[in-house]
């Protein structure tokens, strides 16, 4: 066997190579579009919920907090905030939990992090808790690992 790679191997690992990883992307391209099919078959956006994203966007939330992984690190995730105030045993004690939170922010307590206030309608909350709800039920295959986020 020759010690040197030849232009022939070279062009001809490059080539295969390329169509490998072609083959690979493709399959995951397919996999992640029947995946979000799926998904939006059963779970669907409602307008309440599409309204809680505009919440969420318009008062930048994501400059503090995460959302299934993705955002800044300096206030808690809440991609499972419905979780963690009890939403799936009690839906009602949760929608006024989280209502309250954000109504009492800032709370002026000394040496604790603090939400502004930002004057948000009862309906935003309302959609900006259907939206943490809907965000909740995604499958992201436990992530984060800590329901604490």
């Amino acid at each position: 066997m020759s010690e040197v790679l030849t232009k022939a191997a070279a062009r001809n690992i490059f080539y295969g190579g390329t169509v490998f990883f072609f083959v690979v992307f493709v399959g995951l391209v397919g996999h992640s579009v029947s995946t979000v099919n799926e998904m939006s078959a059963t779970h669907p956006v409602t307008p309440s919920v599409a309204a809680g994203k505009h919440v969420w966007e318009k008062h930048a939330c994501i400059d503090c907090h995460t959302i299934m992984g993705e955002g800044a690190y300096f206030a808690p995730e809440l991609g499972n905030v419905w979780v963690r105030y009890g939403g799936r045993e009690d839906a009602a004690t949760a929608r006024d939990g989280i209502k309250n939170w954000i109504k009492s922010m800032p709370t002026g307590i000394e040496g604790r992090r603090q939400m502004p206030h930002f004057d948000i309608s009862e309906k935003e909350l309302d959609d900006l808790v259907d939206f943490f709800k809907w965000t909740s039920e995604v499958n992201t295959q436990n992530w984060p690992p800590k329901v604490s986020g």
